[in-house]
């Protein structure tokens, strides 16, 4: 008997075929890594059109994402947030005009263009009353490194951040330009033939510039945050008498909206704004909660995450600082699928990931297609964690999702980010 055999049925089996080869051309790029050898790494490869994982290595193993928490960040905000962020809520009373802060972290925040909420307490012609509310949790989440208090990505977070809650030093031809300037009276000099430092008391607002002077020097220092320190800060910069209350919220306030809210999450992602993520957080548990309950709200997550992902997963921030954000490269791939196919406009989900070779934290990180990306994702970096998770698309047109987590090698992350660029690389060009 001689068996017949479709032209259809014969094209889907070369198809198949190409397919399987291609996948297992894929596997010896990753068996003869001698990178990926020596650490702990995994990777998901999610087919958008097929809707499921069709490649994966240690794709259920848990891993410490650093900034790739902020993904599930972004996928909160955007659940959860409007278009814009409310920036204040308030009441006038009288000839007072008392205001509550929502956890916006937009007040003059030096890369973020807002001055709604600025300018209507600056041209207020009322008493201005600033009331502070109790937050949850304290300035620093949990599993946040102590020794990194003085640096730039680790800012305490606030219910009304102000500046970032950062001071910005510009050291240039022997000057020195601070903002906000009320902590000019702050500074200790002890000039020397040494680098440039500048550096921050751990338990108060003291900062010391050592070394040399050197030109176009810049760099943001965090300062210690209380309720009278913002009332002095929004003073000097309103030029104007703010006053410090307490009192409850009546249920009456009226809400003043502040920057976009896909504007403050493009910021979060392109250069992974630890201050931003936690804020954003923040805000949207107070829209759900009418409070600071970010505890209560990540628990709330939990649950939803439990239901729709994977794997289980294990969140304790909204910027990746923690060291104990436990995630898996399965579940990651499932949730960028969830926020690409949300949007059914492909160009607006991939400009809120940093496109490779083009800008943001992966900027010269790959070559370019024709002169266009052809990767968008978030990257992560703490010590020993190197992550990339976000969007390919490849030569012949394919969308895929991906995840690719490595922790705990030893030395400089550049080995492992060439490593991920070479695999993905090769992905683009024959998938």
């Amino acid at each position: 008997m001689i068996k017949r055999f479709s032209l259809s049925t014969i094209f889907f089996s070369i198809c198949f075929f190409s397919f399987a080869q291609s996948f297992q051309r894929l596997e010896k790029q990753f068996a003869v890594s001698s990178v990926l050898s020596q650490y702990y790494y995994g990777f998901a490869l999610y087919d958008l059109n097929s809707s499921q994982v069709v490649f994966g290595k240690n794709q259920h193993h848990h891993f410490t994402p650093a900034s790739n928490t902020k993904v599930f960040t972004l996928y909160e905000s955007l659940t959860h947030l409007g278009d814009s962020l409310v920036g204040i809520e308030y009441i006038e009373r009288g000839d007072s005009l008392y205001f509550w802060g929502t956890g916006d972290p937009t007040f003059l925040h030096p890369e973020l263009n807002t001055q709604k909420v600025f300018d209507f307490l600056k041209n207020s012609n009322k008493t201005l009353v600033y009331v502070p509310q109790e937050t949850q949790e304290p300035t620093y989440r949990e599993g946040w490194s102590i020794e990194d208090y003085d640096f730039y990505y680790q800012p305490e977070v606030s219910a009304f951040p102000i500046y970032g809650n950062v001071v910005h030093f510009e050291l240039n031809r022997g000057s020195v330009q601070i903002r906000p300037i009320y902590f000019r009276e702050r500074i200790e000099w002890a000039p020397s033939s040494k680098a440039t430092r500048i550096s921050r008391s751990l338990r108060r607002n003291k900062y010391k510039i050592s070394g040399k002077m050197s030109n176009n020097y810049q760099t943001d220092k965090p300062f210690i945050y209380s309720d009278s320190l913002f009332v002095k800060l929004l003073a000097d910069t309103l030029q104007r008498e703010v006053n410090l209350t307490t009192a409850p919220k009546p249920v009456d306030v009226k809400q003043l909206n502040s920057a976009s809210t896909r504007e403050v999450l493009r910021e979060m992602m392109l250069p992974s704004d630890n201050f931003l993520a936690e804020h954003l957080q923040m805000s949207v548990a107070y829209q759900l909660f009418d409070s600071f309950h970010t505890k209560d709200f990540r628990m709330k997550m939990q649950k939803e995450y439990d239901d729709i992902l994977p794997d289980k997963i294990q969140l304790r921030d909204a910027s990746g600082l923690s060291i104990y954000n436990k995630i898996t490269p399965a579940s990651m791939v499932e949730l960028l699928q969830r926020i690409y196919k949300a949007n059914k406009n492909e160009e607006e989900v991939l400009e809120l990931f940093p496109a490779g070779g083009i800008e943001g934290t992966l900027k010269g990180v790959y070559p370019l297609d024709q002169n266009k990306p052809f990767v968008w994702a978030k990257t992560g970096t703490i010590h020993a964690v190197h992550a990339q998770s976000g969007f390919i698309k490849t030569k012949k047109g394919k969308m895929y999702a991906f995840s690719f987590l490595n922790n705990n090698y030893l030395g400089s992350s550049i080995p492992v980010r060439n490593e991920m660029v070479r695999i993905m690389t090769f992905i683009h060009d024959n998938f």
